[in-house]
Order: C-alpha cells, then structure tokens, then sequence
C-alpha cells in the first residue's frame, strides 16, 4: 500500500475508470517527493546525498545527481503549473545552481571531464533550465548565469560515451546555444547524426552499437531529440519531424509492454527508473506524434504509477529506493547510485501538458491487453510480445537483444540474456546468478553440473507468432562452443519452444522456466515430464517436456534473488548423459494467474519429430510445422 504521507486525492471513477488516477495525483506524487528529499540536501541545496549504496562515480557525484534528476521532477512540476507553486520549491533549485556552481561553495559540482557521469546529469539540468526558464533562468544573477554556462560548456568540444550519451551533449549545448553563450554546432550535428547509424526501423533504435534494446529506447533514444527540437525554436533543420514520425511508429506497439495492473515488462537495464518507462507516452501527446488515444496515454502512465505506488514506491520516507519495489542492489548496476532511481523524473513529463489538454481531461482507455489476447511480432529488436486478457498478464520472448558488443567479449547479463521475461516475474540475480540460475535459459551442463551460457544471440526471424535465433554455448571448463538454434511460437497462453542442439557426448541439458517469487516460499510440484512452481497470489509458472526430455523434472529455489520478492522457485527440465550429436528438445511454457494443470496439457499435446521437424498438434486442433 502507499505509504500514508502520500495522502493522494480521492480517485475518480468517472474520469478514469480503470485507475481512478487523475492530474491531481501526479501532483500530489511529485511535490511529495520533492519534499522528501529536502532532509537530505546540503546547505547550499547543491546536492541531495541520499542514504543507500553509493555509485562508483562517488558521493559528490551522487549528490550532484540528486540535484540533477530531481530538478527534472521540480522543472516539469513548476513549468506544468505556468509557476504556480510552492515558491520554496523554485528557491531551493535557484540556490543549488547558484551554490552548485560556486567553486568557493563546499558544495560544488564536479567539473565536466569526458565520459564522466557529470556529463548524464548536466543534460537534466539543462533541460530543467529551459523548462523553468521564466522561473529561475531569467531570475538567477548575471554571475550565477555565467557560472552556469562555465559549467556547461565542459561538453564543448568533449568525449561522450558512444551510444545515448551522445545526446546529453546535444541537449546541454543546444540550452548554452538558447542563451547565446559558446557552443560548438559540430557536436549537437554528430550526436544527431550518430544516432541515425543506430535507427533499425519501426520507429526503433538500438542504444549504440550491437543489438541494445529495453527501455532506453523509449526514455532517452525517443526522449531527448524531441526534447531538443523543443530547445531550438523551431530551427531543427527538418530533424524534428522525422524524430516524431519515429515515436509515433514506436509507440504504436508500446502499451503492448504494460500488463493490465500497470507493470512494464521487467527487462534489461536500470529498472530502478520505473516511472520513467512512462516518458515516450507523455512525449507523443508533448510532441503531437502520437498514435494513442488521450485516454490511453494517461492510462498507461498512470497504470504505471498507481502500480509501483500501491507497492510501497516511494518508501515510508518517500524516497525511491535502489530497487524495482523495495531495495533489490542485485537489479541496479556499478553506475548505480542512492539518487539514480530519479530518473523516474522523467515519467512526469506529462505535467507540462496543461490541465485542459485532452490527456487529461477525456476518459481512460483500456490497455491492449485489458480487450483481448495480443500477440505482437517486433522485428527490429527481435522480439515477440504475448498477452493474456484472462489475468492481464504480457510475456516478451527475446530473440534479439542481449546488450553485448558486435565483436569481442560477451556477456549474458540475466537482464538481457533470458529467453523470456513478463510483467509478472523478473529474472534471478543473485550474484553469480549463472552458476545457479535456470530461469529463462537452456543450458549444456558439465557432469559437475556447470551451465554454458548464452552469449551473443544471432536473430533468424520474428513474424506472426514465430521467432527464431542462434546462439553459441560455451561448454563449460573449455573453449568448445555448440551451436544452438531455437524456435519459439506462440499459440493461446502458452509458448512452444524447440532447440536445436549440438550436445558433446556425456553432457546434460537442462531448460528452465519463469521465475516466481513471493513473500514466502512458493509451493512446488514435479510430475512425469512436467513441473510446476506457484505464489501465494495463484501465479504459476510451468514447464511440460513434449519431445526429446527425461521424465523426471524438477524445482529450483533461491533466497534474495528476485526482485518481485525473497523466496523463488523455477521448474525445469532435464535430458542427462546426452551421447553426443544433434539432439531437438521440445519444451511448453506456461504462466499464469489462473489454474494450470501441466499434466493434462502434456496429455492433450501430440508432438512428433519428422527428421528435423517438429509437428505438434494442440487440443484445439491447431497443428504447427517447426
């Protein structure tokens, strides 16, 4: 439940049937926020040092970055309310510029230095300073306006990290352009310019180099060339318009990610920004590009918002903790600060749209998946998107991101290496989660029961309801690679997968389901080629061998390695002492929040393999050729 400080204002079941969430409890969240934080504010307002872990960019890093992702908040809050508000709000930010930027101060911001994180939270205060500009900007004294500008204008001429960073620059030195100080054109051009070499279509880009694909996507690589074009005054070269007929194709699948109680599917990097999956929704009404109707736009966001809030976010100290509910360290990254989690800030982007504007005036929409089943092909990042009106629950299958370089050393970070993820499960991270983990992940194992990983994933196609990909497995202790190509297609609430392995003479393989988790430990339960794992809540997860499995499956558990909560458990599947050679495992996927009996279903399902395809025939009556 939220926590009570929040005192939101009555819901509304008129204007938003589905959430009940109105304008007035985005406010209320946000001020409540901003007030949170002012305990943990130096002197001089510069920084706000939270308590938690600290990045490794340091603690007046940290600091910094806690000015910087809330005066993002506060920018969005003030400008929305034309400067109608808590005037101390405005002061507090007014004097953090003036100390922040003060050498002299004992607050002072770190100086901007290629690739250093400064560089991230330079492009919230600029932003936050053309938003608020008739506010603070204009008000501040000369002297403090050429502090701020000397601050800034460390991106001139400087080295970002090559992938979404290049737009912090853009945006910082198209602010120091609006106020006439020195800039250098070439650097807002190649960041502009280098986000085209990583467009792959659909309205979708890949965060640098390789295949780089989750949120990002949606909250800086959409977010910031539209928030540019705001800054230029209309001189974008024609660049704007063809940022806009991006988002507008992007955000035509985008509600295909939020399941029906408002969670974003739970994938890749830096989850801890939670709102913030709300921003490319609230930039398409911002920009006028949207595909969405007004009501879908708000319920989406405030789907997103009421979900996280009715599950303790922000804490009883009305923070937002390192974490995706409550404080989960093994979801967040070495880059990972006490502060970070207020990039949610940019989740709020909506307040600047004004009170009469049809998104928050014409009523609620339903989600996609609150009308009807949905299954949505996505090509460019190679995925397969499934949702389930019955419990409202959306699956993403991945047969295309995994975040690794396009040559060299790879990894398989649990956030981007499984094959499936949802809006009702995360991943298992607990540290050395390879060694342990089976969610998600079909797996060679040595005879000491060592897992290969899956690496760098080589997309073969995504249409319809079938994707497919390739990925070589490194067999453990050696440097040995088997090919292994899999197969998924959806068909009702369930996945089909086949692989296609290549499997050394004495080895295992072993394929794991969804992860549950739960406040107490999930009930578990085996049968003759099936398993089973289930929450108190009725979500269960299965897995149920159809060809090429031994009969006997299992469970396994973890402690504090899930952040949906302390105790999961994931049923799996095992084919022991392979003799060798070409090996096809079929394997069918269930979770859910309604019963799921895995014994019937493997009764119900006739599978047979025809030399190198696989026939399956559903109780239905539908047949597949794979």
């Amino acid at each position: 439940m939220p926590a009570p400080y929040l005192a939101l204002p009555p819901t509304d079941r008129v204007l938003s049937p589905l959430t009940g969430w109105t304008r007035a409890h985005w406010e209320v969240l946000a001020d409540r926020q901003l007030e949170a934080l002012v305990p943990y504010a130096t002197p001089g307002f510069a920084q706000y040092r939270l308590p938690g872990r600290n990045s490794w960019s340091g603690v007046v890093s940290d600091g910094l970055e806690g000015f910087a992702r809330s005066f993002l908040l506060a920018a969005f809050r003030i400008a929305g309310a034309g400067g109608e508000v808590d005037p101390r709000l405005v002061e507090r930010y007014a004097r953090g510029l003036t100390t922040g930027t003060d050498r002299n101060s004992g607050e002072a911001w770190p100086e901007l230095t290629d690739c250093s994180q400064q560089m991230v939270e330079a492009a919230s205060v600029a932003i936050g300073l053309h938003e608020t500009r008739p506010w603070i900007w204009d008000k501040l004294d000369a002297r403090v306006q050429e502090r701020v500008v000397d601050w800034l204008s460390g991106f001139v001429g400087g080295t970002t990290w090559d992938n979404n960073w290049r737009l912090f620059q853009v945006v910082s030195e198209q602010f120091l352009a609006s106020v006439g100080a020195p800039y250098s054109q070439a650097d807002i051009d190649g960041g502009l310019d280098r986000i085209e070499d990583w467009y792959r279509g659909d309205g979708w880009y890949s965060d640098g180099d390789g295949r780089n694909f989750d949120y990002y996507i949606g909250w800086a690589m959409h977010l910031y060339p539209l928030l540019w074009a705001r800054m230029t005054g209309g001189n974008d070269g024609g660049r704007a318009a063809v940022y806009r007929d991006r988002l507008t194709q992007f955000l035509a699948t985008y509600p295909h990610f939020f399941g029906s109680d408002g969670a974003p599917v739970h994938q890749g990097r830096s989850l801890t920004y939670r709102f913030a999956a709300a921003a490319p929704v609230w930039m398409g009404a911002l920009a006028d590009c949207t595909p969405l109707a007004p009501g879908l736009t708000r319920r989406l966001a405030s789907g997103t918002a009421r979900h996280f809030v009715e599950r303790g976010v922000p804490d009883e100290r009305g923070l937002l903790p390192l974490g995706w509910y409550g404080t989960f360290l093994p979801a967040t990254q070495a880059y990972s600060g006490p502060a970070s989690p207020y990039w949610a800030s940019k989740g709020f982007l909506g307040l600047l749209l004004p009170a009469d504007h049809p998104v928050w005036t014409e009523r609620e929409a339903p989600l996609p998946v609150e009308e009807s089943d949905q299954y949505t092909a996505l090509p460019q990042p190679g995925w397969l998107l499934h949702g389930t009106r019955h419990d409202g629950i959306v699956r993403l299958v991945n047969h295309g991101s995994d975040h690794n370089p396009l040559e060299g050393p790879a990894q398989d970070d649990p956030h981007y290496a499984k094959f499936a993820y949802s809006t009702a499960t995360a991943p298992e991270t607990a540290p050395r989660a390879w060694e342990r983990a089976v969610d998600g992940h079909i797996a060679l194992l040595s005879p000491d029961g060592t897992p290969s990983r899956r690496l760098r994933i080589h997309p073969l196609s995504c249409e319809g309801r079938v994707a497919a990909s390739r990925h070589d497995a490194q067999y453990p202790g050696t440097d040995e690679t088997y090919p292994i190509e899999t197969t998924s297609a959806l068909h009702g609430p369930w996945e089909l997968r086949v692989h296609r392995v290549q499997v050394p003479g004495g080895a295992s393989v072993r394929e794991g389901g969804y992860a549950v988790a739960d406040d107490t430990r999930p009930h578990t339960e085996c049968g003759p080629g099936w398993a089973l794992t289930r929450t108190t809540t009725g979500l269960t997860s299965a897995v149920v061998a159809l060809h090429g499995w031994d009969e006997e499956a299992g469970t396994a558990r973890e402690v504090a390695a899930n952040a949906y909560g302390p105790h999961s458990a994931t049923p799996f599947l095992t084919a022991t002492n392979h003799p060798g050679g070409t090996g096809i495992h079929v394997t069918l996927f269930a979770l859910s929040q309604e019963t799921v009996d895995p014994g019937a279903l493997r009764d119900a399902i006739s599978c047979t393999v025809d030399g190198d395809t696989v026939h399956v025939r559903f109780p239905d009556g539908t047949t597949l050729a794979l």
